[in-house]
């Protein structure tokens, strides 16, 4: 690999870490000297900040509360040509990060994706795992993403990645959008195993598995009808049209047997979700049309942005001395 120097950017937000984010920051500075670290607290109680600062990293502090709400003040903030997001709880192997930025830069990607392989079982528990799965699979089939471990925390970014992504969530759904606009972007994306740790002693995860569970799923919906606008109205048209017919054919059959509409008000509801559903459909279509317009335009603006491969390329090609 050339001996390029990137602008390389540590991204780790925090909420109570005062037990894990110190070893944290000593970590990537060893695997990444180059590299900027910065600490972003979301309103700790405990002593996160101070430790962080006393490692010598960046720290700043983001005061609406929410993984997401952090990253996306994160990637707003920081400047830089590759940017490496993880979390601050310790599980992730900052050994990997250099192997991950070099798989980026020298292949032209702009997502690496660090998969967890758990070293202990209690890395991993069984109720995440299980979730992981569950909503790894929604997204895969509905959106197309290449990924396998959705809800990773640990990513390597370009720069025209992290500056063209919206980032409208709030919480640990965070993971989802960026895996899906990777896909609607069409952005070169690659997935590589890395080791999982177990939180070390004294540190706690701020995870549930159904609450944070449901706000992911609540964001596939979200994300479904944005991205999908025909796949979610489509649906809901048919649910619609199936009750419609539910209740509209013993009407009809009952008119050609006797002549008569004996049920007149299930005949106008049944009319009526008929109509529901044709809008329904209607709306699905017009949306689609829109959201393409809007994937054009976000390609535009991703493109607009040169890549750390661009150098990679020319460096490459320069003779030897």
């Amino acid at each position: 690999m050339p001996d390029m120097h990137y602008q390389i950017a540590v991204l780790v937000p925090c909420y109570n870490e005062e037990a894990t984010i110190g070893q944290v920051v000593a970590d990537f500075r060893a695997a990444l000297p180059a590299a900027v670290i910065y600490v972003y607290d979301n309103n700790s109680t405990d002593r996160t900040a101070d430790v962080a600062c006393a490692t010598g990293a960046v720290v700043r502090h983001e005061s609406l509360q929410g993984k997401g709400n952090v990253v996306r003040r994160m990637f707003a903030d920081v400047e830089a040509d590759i940017y490496v997001l993880v979390d601050g709880d310790g599980t992730y192997d900052a050994a990997s990060a250099p192997g991950l930025v070099k798989l980026l830069v020298s292949t032209g990607l702009d997502m690496v994706k660090g998969a967890r392989c758990p070293t202990a079982r209690e890395a991993y528990r069984p109720g995440h795992r299980l979730g992981n799965r569950l909503l790894t699979g929604v997204v895969v089939r509905t959106f197309g993403c290449v990924f396998h471990d959705l809800l990773s925390g640990y990513h390597v970014l370009s720069r025209r990645f992290v500056k063209s992504f919206p980032a409208m969530a709030h919480g640990f759904e965070i993971e989802t959008e960026l895996a899906v606009h990777a896909v609607e972007i069409r952005a070169a994306v690659a997935e590589v195993d890395t080791p999982y740790y177990a939180r070390p002693e004294g540190s706690h995860s701020k995870l549930s598995t159904v609450r944070d569970g449901m706000r992911i799923l609540k964001t596939i919906v979200y994300l479904v009808k944005e991205e999908r606008p025909l796949l979610f109205f489509s649906t809901a048209a048919a649910s619609v049209t199936l009750v419609s017919l539910g209740l509209g054919v013993p009407v009809i059959l009952e008119y050609f047997r006797t002549g008569l509409v004996p049920r007149f008000p299930t005949a106008i509801l049944a009319a009526a979700l008929g109509v529901q559903a044709l809008l329904f459909f209607s709306v699905g279509l017009i949306l689609d049309s829109v959201n393409t317009a809007r994937r054009e335009a976000r390609r535009f603006r991703y493109l607009a942005i040169p890549s750390p491969h661009a150098s990679f390329v020319a460096e490459s090609k320069r003779p030897c001395a």
